[in-house]
């Protein structure tokens, strides 16, 4: 009689098994076979709609006017914060600050071009990078220049897409960042053009 603790592990085994005898199940089978033909079915329904448009279920809003704080939540607020109030000695306010409502040219090329190097705000000294926005439309940066004119206290007049359109002419795109206030300052006089 053979001993049966040695038996049991191999009683337990089964045989190798054969190629192709157990397939994928056919359920599943059929599943993806549907899936794939679905997918299929809807990439072709969705094609040839702008990009702009999403996939059908956004609503597009095209209108003439540009909300300048949305434009501003989107851009502007990590760093000059929703009030506009900036970062102490980091980034600088727009509140009651003369760089805003003094001179409408210079803000539009601040906007256009950036600015790198010290500028004096409100009595404090800045010295960081703005990042240029002349990927926003000419509506879109008139919208947010007039939204910061026009909020937080500041009462200066809003700034037209026809004025940015003449600001982007003025100085071409190629010209980098301005250095500083005091270049700025040099080529708009404070007060001007307001």
């Amino acid at each position: 009689m053979a001993d049966d603790r040695f038996d049991r592990p191999q009683q337990r085994e089964r045989d190798e098994p054969d190629e192709l005898k157990s397939p994928i199940p056919r359920p599943l089978a059929l599943l993806s076979i549907a899936l794939l033909a679905w997918g299929s079915w809807y990439y072709f329904q969705n094609t040839g709609y702008p990009v702009g448009a999403g996939d059908r279920r956004t609503a597009i809003v095209v209108s003439d006017t540009v909300d300048g704080a949305a434009v501003y939540a989107g851009n502007c607020v990590a760093c000059h914060q929703a009030a506009g109030q900036g970062l102490s000695g980091i980034f600088p306010p727009l509140v009651a600050s003369s760089w805003v409502v003094e001179n409408d040219e210079r803000l539009i090329q601040i906007l256009l071009h950036g600015v790198q190097g010290e500028m004096i705000v409100n009595d404090q000294a800045y010295n960081g990078v703005m990042p240029a926005f002349s990927q926003l439309s000419d509506a879109e940066l008139a919208a947010v220049l007039t939204h910061i004119r026009t909020n937080w206290g500041n009462s200066a007049s809003p700034i037209t897409a026809d004025q940015v359109e003449e600001g982007r002419q003025r100085y071409p795109e190629g010209r980098g960042p301005w250095n500083g206030g005091q270049e700025l300052d040099d080529v708009f006089a404070p007060g001007e053009g307001a």
